[in-house]
């Protein structure tokens, strides 16, 4: 049983569901031509995280390079939120490469951030602050609103990874536990304006491996315009963006069914695991990260689940536990495999070798 792909809603786009091409990729860089599709793509996925416009890329990383490439040396200031994810703190470190003043700021608190500019406002940069959407470490939604009040105040733009939140939560509604649409963080909290820069990948709830930027449509021109990646990096292919376009209309047509669905599988895993006498961080986010009982060895656990192979997920978390041990669940779980999948668990955490059964 694999319980390490972030497919959160079982989208897989098989060759045969996806509408067909004369050609993989045209050669050419999109800064002189752009694939098929991919001006109406970048729109729909804007539209549907609640900006104005859009411009995709093959990953978050060529994303980040463009975006934290862009920022000015004297005249604007980094604040990033410590949890952030790897590739976004790979563009921050671009910039104070490139001059700009980088700091960090304690995970989750808009009042830290708040002190910190503060005292840094009489330099005069404008803050760009970074931050995710959603954090798997401590399994909650970052404070956007706050950051976002924190951030209008001093004239700044904040800048979200949303790659988790994508396809799991949107508007909320009465009786969905994710919200309907799926439109990400900024739908949950009902934010928009021009001074938010949203980014994310496609690869998790869609199941595509490309990303999008999306925000006001000034500001995504800008990048657009001043975009290496565009001249020196090849554009997400026909099939990529066919696979979006097919993403975009499942979410649209039985997305909120398949977040239901999904809802329910986390709500009986974490039942389960109460049972047992047991517990996970996350939420109903399907991300279930394992809290264990004092002297119980995450590795260990880890290892034994392998051995009756159960594929999990060994984390080294930014914001928790040195290490932890990871459940990430998807629409297409079955209850019975939650069911033994548990069993082997609490065999596991109690140290039982892998061949026994719980009645020997």
């Amino acid at each position: 049983m694999d319980f390490t792909s972030a497919l959160y809603l079982g989208l897989d786009h098989p060759s045969r569901t996806l509408a067909p091409w004369g050609q993989f990729t045209l050669g050419t860089p999109a800064v002189l031509e752009a694939p098929p599709g991919t001006v109406e793509t970048a729109q729909a996925l804007a539209e549907l995280v609640g900006c104005e416009r859009g411009m995709v890329a093959r990953s978050t990383l060529h994303l980040f390079w463009d975006v934290f490439g862009g920022l000015g040396g004297r005249g604007q200031a980094l604040y990033w939120d410590e949890g952030s994810y790897p590739v976004a703190q790979w563009g921050v470190e671009r910039a104070a490469a490139r001059g700009v003043p980088a700091r960090n700021f304690p995970h989750h608190s808009p009042g830290a951030l708040a002190r910190l500019l503060a005292r840094e406002s009489r330099q005069g940069r404008r803050p760009v602050v970074v931050c995710d959407g959603w954090c798997p470490g401590c399994g909650a939604l970052a404070p956007l609103d706050a950051y976002l009040e924190v951030v209008r105040a001093h004239g700044g733009l904040l800048i979200l990874d949303d790659t988790q939140a994508l396809g799991v939560f949107g508007v909320p509604e009465p009786g969905l536990p994710y919200g309907t649409g799926g439109g990400g963080s900024l739908r949950r909290f009902g934010l928009q304006g021009p001074d938010i820069l949203w980014c994310g990948s496609l690869a998790k709830a869609f199941g595509v491996p490309m990303a999008v930027m999306a925000g006001g449509a000034k500001v995504v021109a800008r990048y657009e315009e001043l975009s290496e990646t565009r001249v020196h990096c090849s554009p997400p292919s026909v099939a990529d963006l066919h696979a979006a376009e097919r993403a975009v209309a499942i979410n649209l047509r039985e997305g909120d069914v398949l977040r239901e669905e999904l809802a329910r599988r986390v709500g009986h895993f974490r039942g389960r695991l109460r049972q047992a006498g047991l517990s996970a961080v996350g939420g109903l986010f399907p991300v279930q990260r394992l809290q264990f009982p004092p002297g119980v060895d995450p590795r260990k656990v880890h290892e034994r689940l392998s051995q009756r192979e159960i594929r999990t997920v060994l984390q080294r978390s930014r914001c928790g536990p040195e290490v932890s041990v990871s459940f990430i669940l998807t629409a297409r779980h079955r209850a019975a495999e939650l069911d033994q999948a548990v069993e082997v668990l609490v065999e596991a955490v109690h140290g039982r070798h892998p061949g026994r059964t719980r009645h020997e």
